[in-house]
């Protein structure tokens, strides 16, 4: 093993798999040598021992991409054959991706969406920001709680900008709870999950519904929240 813990399957056919990310994990390596999340899925693959599974590790290219402290869904296909059709479906935006979002403050009852451009920071390179000259970008924000000082959100993007949600509910006065580039940082990390991922499979023409349950976090955020204020 690379030092990543085994992560637990969450979808699995013979071109694609899907895994449930920790926070704090990297998906791709950093050139540090920090443990990886595709080191983890390879490590599953070649453990199992067959031959399908040892092609599988040896082909294995990750589809999707989230951050290090944002935890949930992320998608690995399994056979170069088959890859660009899946490509292909990323690249069309083909997919429906829902995440919770823990977020500070009194969340509006009605669905907001959020359709400002987002562009790089000039005077932070890590950051992104809400800028005239962005890109083009699309979140829409629906609240599922409110407790006294967070708000639990669903929320569903029709692009995929870095740093998209983070940036558009900070820009709306909501920042997300532990989000240390755009609100405030919190002992627990930041609390944004990717919990749901719906498309049709361009190889089998099936459906594919994939769900990840919220990590226990979110709740123990919201009641140390409600507790500090």
């Amino acid at each position: 093993m690379n030092g990543a813990s085994n992560p637990c399957v969450l979808y699995r056919s013979d071109t694609l798999i899907a895994v449930d990310k920790p926070q704090g994990i990297i998906v791709h390596g950093d050139g540090t040598g920090a443990p990886t999340l595709t080191d983890a899925v390879r490590d599953l693959l070649l453990a199992e021992g067959t031959d399908a599974s040892q092609s599988a590790a040896r082909e294995l290219q990750c589809l999707q991409r989230l951050d290090r402290d944002t935890s949930g869904i992320v998608l690995f296909s399994l056979s170069k054959q088959t890859q660009g059709a899946y490509d292909r479906l990323i690249a069309e935006h083909a997919m429906e991706k829902r995440y919770r979002a823990l977020v500070e403050g009194k969340f509006p009852r009605a669905a907001q969406t959020y359709t400002w451009p987002i562009g790089r920071d000039r005077h932070d390179a890590r950051k992104m920001r809400v800028s005239r000259t962005g890109k083009t970008a699309t979140t829409h924000a629906c609240r599922l709680e409110q407790y006294a000082a967070t708000a639990l959100l669903d929320v569903r993007i029709e692009t995929g900008r870095k740093h998209q949600i983070r940036v558009h509910v900070s820009h709306a006065g909501h920042p997300i709870v532990g989000d240390e580039l755009y609100g405030r940082p919190y002992p627990k990390g930041l609390m944004l999950h990717a919990a749901e991922l719906s498309f049709r499979d361009p190889v089998t023409g099936e459906p594919v519904d994939i769900y990840s349950p919220l990590p226990r976090r979110f709740r123990a955020a919201a009641l140390r929240a409600d507790a500090s204020n």
